[in-house]
Formats: C-alpha cells, sequence, structure tokens
C-alpha cells in the first residue's frame, strides 16, 4: 500500500515541474519574436502647394499674482496664387508654436477667389474693418501689384497680378489683412452677377 501511494505523489512533482517550465521557454520565444520584429514604416504627409507668409507677431503680456505671463500672438496669410486664400490667427508661450497654429487655423479657413484672366479683380471695392479702410481697384495687364505690407502679402498668395490699391485710416496690419481678405471675397464675377440677374454676360458687359 505504501508504495502505491508514493508513486502519484512523483508523476504530481513532475506535472508541476512541467508547468513551472513551460511559461518560461514562451518568454525566450517572444523575446526571439520581438528582436526579429520588421521596424514599423513612416508615412509621409501629402506634400501641399500652399505657401505662407507671417504678418505680424505681438508679444502679449498677462500680469498675474506671480509676476508677468508671455506669450505670443501670431498672425499668418495662406495662399496657392491660384485664387484660394486663408488668414489665421495663433497663440502660444513659444513664437514657433504661435507660427504653427495660425498657419493650421489659416489652411481650415481658406476662401476662393473669383479672378478675370487669372490676372485681376472684377471690379472695384471698399471694404472697412475696424479703423482701417481698404480700396481695391482692377488694373490692365502689366501693371503690376501696387500694394505694400499686409494687403500685398493677401494679393500675392491669391494670386493677383494687376491690381491697384489704397489704404486709408489706421494702419493696424491685422485689420488690412482682413479688410483686403472681405473685399476678395465679396468680389462678383460677371458670369455670377449675369446669373443672379438672369441675364447673359454679355448685356451684363454693354
Amino acid at each position: 500500500m505504501t508504495e502505491e501511494i508514493k508513486k502519484p505523489q512523483e508523476t504530481t512533482k513532475v506535472e508541476t515541474a512541467e508547468k513551472v517550465e513551460r511559461p518560461a521557454r514562451r518568454n525566450n520565444d517572444n523575446k526571439k519574436n520581438n528582436n526579429n520584429r520588421r521596424p514599423r514604416k513612416t508615412f509621409e504627409k501629402p506634400k501641399t502647394d500652399l505657401e505662407d507668409k507671417v504678418i505680424c507677431i505681438n508679444r502679449v503680456t498677462k500680469v498675474v499674482k506671480g509676476g508677468r505671463q508671455f506669450r505670443f500672438a501670431a498672425t499668418v496669410v495662406v495662399g496657392n496664387r491660384k485664387g484660394k486664400v486663408g488668414i489665421g490667427l495663433g497663440k502660444a508661450k513659444e513664437m514657433p508654436d504661435a507660427v504653427k497654429k495660425a498657419t493650421q487655423a489659416a489652411t481650415k479657413n481658406l476662401i476662393n477667389v473669383e479672378l478675370i484672366d487669372n490676372r485681376t479683380i472684377s471690379h472695384e471695392i471698399i471694404v472697412k474693418e475696424g479703423a482701417v479702410r481698404v480700396m481695391l481697384k482692377p488694373a490692365t495687364e502689366g501693371t503690376g501689384v501696387k500694394a505694400g505690407g499686409p494687403v500685398r502679402d493677401v494679393l500675392e498668395l491669391a494670386g493677383v497680378k494687376d491690381v491697384l490699391s489704397k489704404s486709408l485710416g489706421s494702419s493696424t496690419k491685422v485689420n488690412m489683412a482682413r479688410a483686403t481678405l472681405n473685399a476678395l471675397k465679396l468680389q462678383k464675377s460677371p458670369a455670377h452677377v449675369a446669373e443672379l440677374r438672369g441675364k447673359t454676360v454679355e448685356e451684363i458687359l454693354g
């Protein structure tokens, strides 16, 4: 009877030893597999034809109990020189981060500009933004962009090649850029006006 009792005890010891050894082998196999894994492929972002220009960067100071906190506010203009343009504003503690945020905001707010012969605007317009007034006037071929400052940056990135402009009132760069963008946004081509009036383009042009 004693021999029959000892045998099952020996078999249980062997089984427990095998159970302890198996996970150790699996861990070694996992390490080998991890070493043989292929590196992950990095996908590059698609390149866009958008260009950006920084209009202005302002440093903003906030006075708190512990002292002063400095931040940067950047205004950026983005366009493809083919009729698409947008303006964005970004704020951050560091200047590069503010410019990056402004560029991302500008790409989300792109507008389509209706150009005549892909070079000039369709009609004269005056737009007011704050204390700034900006006048845009179409020009003949070869005139060029007669503008300066933020107005010139917005017009060039929009794809305007021949235009006359005049800035009146205040010289705030952000408001000048916004006024120029609104002026381009309000442009209506002869085809669009003819469709609204129920006439042909020839009747509109006379």
